[in-house]
């Protein structure tokens, strides 16, 4: 395709990962960005929100939900995607990748697609089914946090080598937390202070479960995991690690053949640091053997490979242009 062929529009784009995937529409090659709705900032500029898109578009937030684009990205909270499909009837044909949890997993284990709304939903790990995501109508993004887990683990599961329990322990920045305030999101609470939450029971662990039951023929063991709050902004980092018996050369080998491919999936050498990851789509990689134990890093930018950058992916996929399209994006040092 060249020139501008997609026409998209955004709902919920006064948040953090609306305002991320309003950059990078605006920078894609082959998207026009129709409108962007919020009912909060309505007939407001969208730089008077997002202030750093000031000269880069004249566009103004509109409270009306407009139906002449090829895809629409969902970024409202959770339980508002599977209202608003409920209530609005979409042009037929039209796209929808949705940013939410809502139709991320079903009770069903073994259920690949949720419907609701008369709408089939693909889970969009492209690094787990980028064939199904290509010809899919409808894409449930996966969350943050499972797409880091989920990219360390998959390699194990599609060989049934995950045999033990996993414990995992995954930190991420404040903006994972959403745009509204909390009491856990003030920038006094959170500067120079951590704390961990949702201890065992993070809602992230339902699609984690499914995607890697759903690969592994043998009974999966238990995922453990337990979240930090952290004391900067963007990022996620996790650190999984099972008991496993094969060499480390023999599991650099079956994670460099699965993810051959897949372009946004690195490997380091060395213990990554965070920031080799924000402002890029990537996810790294590490592997390594202490005793009986491996070890996996892995680290992406919650907002990008963990949110709107994803969907990028995923639209790149879906209308056949290159997955890489728009998000070449280079991280800063410091």
């Amino acid at each position: 395709m060249g020139g501008v062929s997609i026409k998209a529009g955004i709902v919920g784009g006064a948040g953090y990962t609306g305002g991320e995937l309003l950059r990078l529409l605006l920078n894609h090659p082959q998207v026009e960005v129709a409108f962007v709705h919020s009912n909060s900032q309505a007939g407001k500029p969208v730089y008077e929100v997002h202030s750093d898109l000031l000269g880069d578009t004249d566009l103004y937030f509109t409270d009306t939900l407009q139906q002449e684009v090829d895809v629409l990205f969902l970024c409202v909270g959770h339980g508002a995607a599977n209202k608003l499909l409920t209530e609005q009837q979409l042009k037929p044909g039209m796209k929808v990748i949705d940013l939410s949890q809502d139709f991320r997993w079903n009770e069903s284990l073994n259920k690949e697609v949720v419907t609701a709304s008369n709408r089939d939903f693909i889970y969009g790990l492209p690094e787990l089914q980028r064939e199904k995501v290509k010809s899919a109508q409808n894409i449930a993004n996966p969350g943050c946090f499972a797409t880091a887990i989920q990219l360390a683990l998959l390699p194990l599961a599609q060989h049934n080598l995950i045999l033990s329990e996993v414990h995992v322990s995954g930190i991420t920045g404040s903006t994972g937390a959403g745009q509204s305030l909390s009491a856990t999101s003030h920038y006094s609470w959170r500067s120079g202070n951590t704390s961990n939450y949702k201890v065992l029971n993070h809602q992230h662990l339902h699609e984690i479960r499914r995607t890697l039951q759903g690969l592994q023929e043998k009974v999966l063991p238990g995922i453990n995991f337990v979240p930090y709050r952290g004391p900067f902004t963007r990022g996620i980092l996790c650190t999984s690690y099972t008991h496993f018996d094969l060499s480390l050369e023999e599991v650099q080998e079956l994670y460099s053949t699965y993810y051959s491919s897949h372009p946004f999936v690195h490997f380091s050498s060395s213990t990554p640091d965070l920031k080799q990851v924000v402002n890029t789509n990537k996810c790294i990689l590490h592997l390594q053997k202490e005793g009986d134990y491996l070890v996996i890093t892995s680290i992406i930018d919650n907002l990008l490979k963990g949110a709107s950058g994803q969907a990028v992916q995923n639209m790149n996929l879906l209308f056949g242009m290159e997955e890489t399209s728009g998000l070449k994006l280079k991280a800063t040092s410091f």
